[in-house]
C-alpha cells in the first residue's frame, strides 16, 4: 500500500498561488489553477497542509508583516471558496534576506521553518512530504527526511531542475499531479 504522508509542506508563491514577485496587496492574489482542489484532497486525507514560504520582501521594505498577513488571509479565503472548504493548517514564513540582515537558518533551503513545523505538529520527519516549484522548497527532504516533489512553474529554473536531478528528488507537472503522487491509488493499491 502507498504510504500517506503525515503532513505536506507546501511552498506558497508559484505552487498554490501565482508568483507575482513580492505580492503586497490582497488584490494581487490569484490561485494556480487546480491548486484549491489539490489542497482539499490533502485536507480530505486528514493530513495537515502546512505552508512554508520565503517572504524576503519584508526585509527589503517592499511590504510589511501586516501586508503579508492581509495577503495570507485573502489567499486562504480564496482557497476555501474555490476548493470547497480547502484550508491551510499553518503558515510559516521567513521575513529575511541575506543582503539585508545576513544569513539566517529559516530562509529556504534552510530547514528551521520545517523543523519548527515538525516540532509544533509532533511529526516524524521521515513521514512528511515537501512540494514546491523550486529546489530550495524541496531540498529539506534530503537534509531532514521525507519525500520531496518539485513541480513546474514559470519560476522553476534550469538550475532548480539540475539540483533536483542530482539529489534524486521526484518531479511533477503541477500541484495536482504531486498530490496525486502522494495520495492517489496506484494499480498495485487497487488490486484485490
Amino acid at each position: 500500500m502507498k504510504r500517506i504522508p503525515d503532513a505536506v509542506f507546501l511552498d506558497r508563491d508559484g505552487t498554490i498561488m501565482e508568483d507575482a514577485h513580492h505580492i503586497k496587496s490582497p488584490k494581487q492574489v490569484r490561485l494556480v489553477p487546480g491548486a484549491a482542489a489539490a489542497v482539499k484532497k490533502i485536507n480530505d486525507a486528514k493530513v495537515p497542509a502546512i505552508v512554508i514560504t520565503n517572504q524576503s520582501g519584508i526585509a527589503r521594505g517592499i511590504f510589511t508583516v501586516d501586508d503579508y498577513q492581509a495577503v495570507r488571509r485573502q489567499f486562504e479565503s480564496l482557497l476555501a471558496a474555490e476548493g470547497g472548504g480547502a484550508r491551510i493548517d499553518a503558515s510559516y514564513y521567513c521575513p529575511h534576506h541575506p543582503s539585508v540582515a545576513g544569513p539566517c537558518s529559516c530562509r529556504k533551503p534552510g530547514t528551521k521553518m520545517f523543523e519548527d513545523a515538525i516540532r509544533d505538529f509532533r511529526l516524524d520527519p521521515n513521514k512528511v512530504a515537501y512540494v514546491g516549484d523550486r529546489w530550495r522548497d524541496v531540498a529539506a527532504s534530503k537534509k531532514i527526511g521525507g519525500r520531496g516533489i518539485m513541480i513546474e512553474s514559470p519560476m522553476t529554473t534550469e538550475e532548480d531542475r539540475r539540483l533536483v536531478r542530482e539529489d534524486g528528488i521526484e518531479t511533477a507537472a503541477s500541484l495536482a499531479d504531486a498530490v496525486e503522487m502522494l495520495f492517489g491509488l496506484t494499480e498495485k493499491d487497487r488490486a484485490p
